[in-house]
């Protein structure tokens, strides 16, 4: 039976939350070797940003140490003192998209990284967050009760603290597990082409019209429903920025999509009338402190003309939903079928997820187009996919794009395709 780990085996360190104490740790970790292990806490669900609440860093024989980077802000010297003490060092990061955001908001920019989630995908390990993998790979279980809290209290609770430490206590020792897994099985190469391409990665762009994707939009047809979601979405948003407080903790989207609803059958000129209206699905009393708003918003999206209101369709410039490629677009379907299923049977044969060898997005984007087979190489380095995955898929989409007839799969997995990896989780 794995040892159940409850905290660090040195002790909880003391919290890294005055200037003096930041310079202490500074020279503690240039006094230590080694990449640097890395994590960081959000409050997610809680607070409209994103930031940091807690950053915690280990280094072997430089200790480990929890820093609350509110006291110090943005632009701090501090910080720029901790990025360059890293440069040029290896920062190890578990589901590194989610945390390198917020770490780069404050300063630090990691120059080499080994994520060990994305490792564990890649030398085909069935579980890959960060409990699973410490588990299976070391035998140690963490107590991990701690993911979801929010973590912008102060002072943040000492059992709190320990679950964080928890996240960098085993990280070196998990990273060199994982490399040796890949030079095993010859992926070391592979893993470092995804890593530096995650630090190279820009920032991902903004969403185009966010309220559209408002739960319960399925049920609004009319236009003049969409501008009164349009409008509550956009003034529930100004706010929640304003307060730094979760959309869905001001109001949820069910409420945003029912007002739509009743917009044109029911009036909503007064708080009672917007009562009646969200009786049936309940609210928080914070609906109610910002009524005003709340009537205005839908006010100004009632008086809107029909033309003025936002369309029910909006033209995407991405590809047709797969279902309908085998009827509509047949010629393009055909290498689609083909590529898919031995994309899937290549994956299983490297024993890696079929979105790690490349992504359906890539695949499709090949089979939209149908390039001549000399230019399938250069198009999937265009799309981004990394040499490793150029050199494994692009003779199975050259093939693919040869075939004169549609493969036979079955129904179901033909029409949803292969399924993105979710986030990495950060237990």
């Amino acid at each position: 039976m794995a040892e159940l780990l409850t905290a660090p085996y040195l002790g909880l360190p003391e919290l890294v939350d005055t200037p003096e104490r930041f310079e202490a740790m500074l020279t503690d970790l240039s006094n230590g070797s080694g990449p640097f292990a890395v994590d960081a806490e959000r409050a997610s669900g809680y607070r409209y940003s994103a930031r940091a609440y807690l950053i915690q860093i280990k280094r072997a024989g430089g200790g480990l140490h929890l820093i609350d980077p509110i006291p110090f802000g943005v632009n701090n010297p501090l910080f720029s003192q901790l990025n360059s003490l890293w440069s040029g060092e290896e920062v190890i990061l578990h589901a590194s998209t989610q945390d390198l955001p917020c770490l780069r908001e404050i300063g630090l920019n990691p120059t080499s990284l080994f994520d060990t989630e994305l490792a564990g995908r890649i030398a085909g390990l069935p579980r890959v967050g960060l409990g699973a993998l410490v588990e299976s790979l070391l035998d140690i279980g963490l107590a991990k009760e701690h993911s979801a809290q929010d973590w912008s209290i102060r002072p943040l609770p000492e059992d709190w603290l320990n679950y964080a430490a928890l996240d960098v206590e085993l990280l070196i020792e998990l990273r060199n597990t994982i490399e040796d897994l890949l030079k095993e099985k010859k992926k070391d190469v592979w893993a470092a082409q995804e890593f530096s391409s995650i630090l190279a990665a820009p920032p991902s762009p903004k969403r185009i019209d966010p309220w559209r994707r408002t739960s319960g939009m399925h049920k609004v047809k009319k236009r003049s429903q969409l501008a009164v979601v349009k409008s509550l979405w956009e003034a529930r948003d100004d706010l929640a920025a304003h307060l730094d407080i979760s959309p869905g903790r001001i109001f949820s989207d069910m409420a945003i999509s029912t007002i739509a609803l009743a917009s044109d059958t029911a009036p909503l000129l007064t708080k009672k009338d917007l009562e009646k209206v969200l009786r049936p699905i309940g609210l928080r009393a914070r609906w109610f402190e910002n009524t005003s708003r709340w009537l205005k918003a839908i006010a100004d999206a009632l008086a809107l003309t029909e033309e003025q209101c936002p369309p029910s369709r909006v033209k995407s410039d991405g590809l047709p939903p797969i279902k309908l490629w085998r009827d509509r677009f047949p010629e393009k379907y055909i290498p689609l079928s083909h590529a898919r299923f031995n994309m899937s049977e290549k994956a299983a044969e490297l024993e890696l997820p079929v979105e790690n060898l490349l992504t359906p997005e890539i695949l499709r984007q090949i089979c939209w187009r149908l390039p001549d087979p000399a230019d399938v190489s250069t198009l999937l380095k265009e799309l981004g996919a990394r040499p490793w995955q150029i050199e494994i898929a692009a003779p199975i989409l050259i093939s693919a794009l040869s075939e004169s007839e549609a493969k036979e799969v079955p129904e179901a997995a033909d029409e949803s395709g292969p399924q993105s990896p979710e986030s990495g989780e950060g237990e």
